[in-house]
């Protein structure tokens, strides 16, 4: 399914889509959280965009290996700010949160689409989104931020979180979300080894293949160290590469934190498939 229904806008994801990653948080693994400061936030997601970024992906809590959880008045707080002051740009606002609340206050305040680590299982979640045309992002994890690195295990990997996904749409589905608004995203790095992760990436084809749009999300993540031994803040060339791979594998949506580099590996490829 190449078309979205992502709130005020409908997005043709033959095009793959660049989202650009803004944190409100304190302690993003990558570095780049701004400690709540919405006025930074904006800043920065306006350069995203002069860059050729076509969504921003907002998060105001942490969802890194470990991480705490904040209130949902600090949450919603920040979240509901930026979304204020954003939601006149011409560009889809998507809210990374796990907390049914945030998710309510934040479509209503006019974002565009919600992006769930936790799938929607939270009590209160599936109906927070049931309404409306905003889209929603369904993720997999294993365990809890927290504690997901800590063993994370599979028997058949592919197959586990393709299952997973598979009952998460449905249940939407039978709260009466149309599957037109539904992206799923195999969630790399949340509960699961490096092996596990390019296992993931090799056949992420596998995800699409019901008809519904792939959300990939590898920036800066501690699979690119696995293979490069470099640090968050080197990994910007494996970053882009795992981009492009995913976009060939029919990714419709890569979530990334270098957007230029990425926008410019992608109209490459565009043209080398644009050649008769």
């Amino acid at each position: 399914m190449s078309i979205l229904q992502c709130g005020r806008f409908r997005l043709d994801l033959a095009q793959p889509k660049v989202m650009a990653i803004i944190n409100l948080t304190d302690d993003s693994f990558s570095g780049d959280g701004v400690h709540g400061d919405v006025a930074a936030a904006l800043g920065r997601a306006e350069r995203a965009i002069e860059e050729g970024a076509d969504m921003l992906d907002i998060g105001a809590e942490s969802s890194r290996p470990g991480a705490e959880p904040v209130t949902e008045a600090q949450e919603l707080e920040r979240v509901v700010r930026f979304v204020e002051h954003a939601r006149g740009w011409q560009v889809p606002l998507s809210i990374d949160t796990l907390k049914p609340a945030v998710m309510r206050e934040a479509l209503a305040a006019g974002a565009d689409m919600i992006n769930d680590i936790n799938a929607f299982r939270a009590p209160g979640a599936i109906d927070a989104v049931a309404a409306g045309d905003a889209a929603v992002c369904v993720m997999h994890m294993q365990g809890e931020p927290r504690t997901m690195q800590l063993d994370p295990r599979y028997d058949d990997v592919v197959g586990e979180v393709a299952a997973f996904l598979d009952e998460r749409v449905a249940a939407l589905q039978s709260a009466g979300v149309d599957r037109g608004r539904i992206v799923l995203d195999p969630g790399f790095g949340f509960g699961k080894r490096t092996v596990h992760n390019y296992t993931l990436l090799r056949e992420l084809a596998r995800f699409g293949a019901g008809g519904l749009p792939v959300l990939a999300g590898m920036s800066r993540k501690s699979m690119l160290g696995a293979v490069t031994g470099r640090e968050v803040g080197e990994r910007t060339a494996a970053s882009v590469a795992a981009a492009l791979i995913a976009v060939q594998r029919g990714a419709g949506i890569v979530r990334v934190h270098d957007v230029a580099p990425t926008v410019d590996v992608l109209k490459v490829w565009r043209a080398v498939s644009a050649v008769s």
